[in-house]
């Protein structure tokens, strides 16, 4: 079973940039892997996510334009660059198997540890 793991998350101040990674270990990648985060005393929400055959992407609003969601197939790694960062970007950022496809993005019951990000100055 595969196991994805995320990592990059700190301290950024606004409009800066970061870029988080959500590697594979054991199996291979899976075809959708979706991004998610979770601000203090909110529910998590959806970032975005890549289906690594097609490449193609989809992003929620509050995000588009200024995440980027890539994939390195042979390094088993999907990122999520950051940039434009702001306060209310600061959250726990997971990323897990999900369906993906450029109108749409599924969710999951599976989540790992998260990597934080906090935006501020």
């Amino acid at each position: 079973q595969v196991q994805l793991v995320e990592s990059g998350g700190g301290l950024v101040q606004p409009g800066g940039s970061l870029r988080l990674s959500c590697a594979a270990s054991g199996s291979t990648l899976p075809y959708g892997v979706g991004w998610f985060r979770r601000a203090p005393g909110k529910e998590r929400d959806r970032v975005g996510c890549i289906n690594r055959a097609s490449r193609m992407t989809f992003y929620d609003d509050s995000v588009k334009g200024r995440f980027i969601i890539s994939v390195d197939n042979a390094k088993k790694t999907v990122y999520l660059q950051m940039d434009s960062l702001k306060p209310e970007d600061t959250a726990v950022y997971y990323c897990a198997a999900v369906p993906c496809d450029m109108s749409n993005m599924g969710t999951s019951q599976d989540w790992g540890q998260g990597t934080q990000v906090t935006v501020s100055s």
